[in-house]
């Protein structure tokens, strides 16, 4: 079998492992989202196991092997043997670049094509810097890049609640139109493939996301650049490239090429997605090349080719100078941002934000925001959709981190799934005996609102909805004269502070639906002992459902 043959095969093995890989991600992303609240059966943090970038950020932000996985060294490993084929192979973002950048040769005539090296590639690796930089010093910002919470957040919050509503869009308006011929009707067709979409993918009511329209915006750039430079994310951008690439300076598995048998044809070079250099013999790029093998099959004259080479053995290679000086100001710049992002009253606890309410089982504000990678795993497997992203209430380290929004949803009582879910336990994993009393906040009643306080008018909505065991709201029974002189008894309501969970379904049921007349605020929040305003008595609710953590200090347990 030639050289090149091989080769050939080789590349449809590739892009077969890439398809199953893309489908295998998009399944367990759907998989996430459970009609009843329970945690889903399949691992769907999978991915994020296998990333090595979330492990090593973890560990450096939160100095314990607590809630990471090991999963990530599979992936060094196999990086150290055969190169970033995870990045050629495997990942599903690339997989999706790959794809936009077929459709180059659509673009000839407006996009130069060329796949030469550009000293802005060792940008990724100024970016890894400032990022690991941040991580160390307590902000995890990894997940704002890393290209598999990019993707999953991008998709999850705002590929697929699209793709809902045009599928509900649809369906209902053949369903009312009703187009047929005789006895043909088109939602005959429309239907079963509908009432599927509603069972397999959906699985629940139709789950919006608010603040999503810059996670959107940045999925989009990040397709559309691959028509002016071949997977220009992976190239120029991607974090997990760069450690990758690091990791990939002498893989076992490297090109070789042949001298003599180049005759200049370039095939190889426009061929090569990551401008690894295939055509200059001796200047390879290892830790650029994504070991697709296309400069091999495109080389007609069977000058180059993959060989195994011994760890200990040099080879003749080209390498990227990142420069002292570069690096350097690269990580002074990740320190830099990082005090920007530190300067303000609610990052050093001055204040409490009365919209940030945490899911239950989230960690205090300072180490939940040094492990959560901004996923949205959480929000896409809440039920009621109430966790949401969130924009401005946790500043700008706390970006697209996980919020809870009583105006949308609320915390359901018999669901602790956000937890289970958590790659990283910024969110515990309760148990749901546990999860149940967690306090997450405070409700509070607007009396110039409320139907009884304000108009004189019996209404007991949110004492009916209170999941809480005996109640956390209360009624007071009041005499009110009408404008008649009638003497009515009416109901006037109360929230037990010490009962309430701050799940948030009062607020979400609330008559008014403009602005709810009761409303949860973040206050009285278990994971923070300077947020409750209300001193808890011995009814045993609410009590510290974590205990205490190797990072948590004696004096609180929570940390602060």
């Amino acid at each position: 079998m030639s050289t090149v043959t091989r080769a050939r095969r080789i590349i449809w093995l590739r892009r077969t492992v890439q398809t199953l890989v893309l489908a295998a991600f998009l399944y367990l992303l759907t998989a996430n989202r459970p009609a009843d609240g329970a945690a889903p059966d399949s691992p769907v943090d999978l991915f994020f196991d296998l990333d090595p970038l979330v492990m090593v950020a973890s560990w450096l932000a939160t100095h314990t092997l607590e809630g990471i996985s090991l999963l990530g060294l599979v992936t060094l490993l196999v990086t150290l043997v055969f190169g970033r084929v995870f990045c050629g192979w495997f990942c599903p973002f690339g997989t999706l670049n790959n794809a936009v950048s077929s459709l180059r040769r659509q673009f000839r005539r407006v996009v130069k094509r060329t796949e030469q090296f550009n000293r802005w590639q060792r940008a990724k690796y100024y970016i890894l810097a400032a990022l690991l930089v941040m991580t160390a010093l307590g902000a995890q910002w990894v997940g704002v890049l890393d290209p598999f919470s990019l993707l999953y957040r991008s998709v999850s919050l705002t590929v697929l609640p699209a793709a809902d509503i045009a599928m509900s869009s649809v369906a209902n308006g053949v369903y009312l139109a009703d187009p047929h011929l005789g006895s043909l009707h088109l939602r005959d067709l429309t239907e079963p493939v509908y009432r599927w979409w509603q069972e397999r993918v959906t699985a629940t009511e139709l789950r919006v996301f608010s603040g999503t329209a810059v996670v959107f915006l940045i999925f989009t750039v990040a397709l559309v650049l691959n028509l002016v430079r071949n997977r220009f994310w992976c190239r120029y951008l991607c974090p997990l490239g760069g450690l990758l690439g690091l990791a990939s300076f002498r893989p076992l598995l490297r090109l070789t090429s042949d001298p003599d048998a180049c005759d200049g044809c370039l095939k190889c070079t426009l061929s090569c997605p990551a401008a690894a250099q295939p055509e200059k013999p001796g200047e390879w790029l290892g830790t650029e090349c994504f070991g697709c093998w296309n400069c091999v099959g495109s080389c007609s004259n069977q000058g180059l080719d993959f060989k195994w080479f011994p760890p200990v053995r040099k080879t003749s290679s080209g390498s990227i100078d990142l420069g002292k000086r570069r690096s350097l100001a690269a990580a002074a710049g990740g320190v830099a941002t990082l005090s920007m992002m530190r300067i303000t009253p609610a990052a050093n606890a001055k204040t409490y934000n009365p919209a940030l309410i945490r899911p239950p089982g989230a960690r205090p504000e300072r180490e939940f925001l040094q492990r959560c990678i901004k996923c949205g795993l959480c929000m896409q497997t809440c039920p009621s959709g109430g966790l949401q992203p969130t924009w401005s209430e946790a500043g700008l380290e706390g970006l697209w981190s996980p919020v809870l929004v009583p105006a949308i949803g609320w915390c359901e009582f018999e669901c602790h799934a956000c937890g289970q879910v958590c790659p990283t336990e910024a969110i515990r994993p309760l148990e749901l005996a546990v999860k149940k009393p967690v306090k997450i906040g405070l409700a509070i009643f607007d009396t110039t609102r409320c139907l009884p306080f304000a108009f004189g008018r019996e209404c007991i909505v949110c004492e009916e909805h209170c999941p809480v065991p005996d109640k956390a709201i209360t009624f007071e029974l009041r005499e009110v004269i009408d404008r008649d002189g009638n003497v009515n008894t009416i109901k006037f309501p109360r929230v037990d502070p010490g009962r309430c969970t701050g799940c948030g379904i009062c607020e979400t049921k609330c008559v008014f639906r403009d602005k709810a007349a009761i409303r949860v605020v973040s206050a009285n929040e278990d994971r923070h002992p300077d947020n409750q305003p209300i001193l808890t008595g011995g009814d045993g609710y609410g009590a510290d459902p974590y205990g205490p953590t190797d990072s948590e200090s004696s004096d609180s347990p929570y940390g602060y």
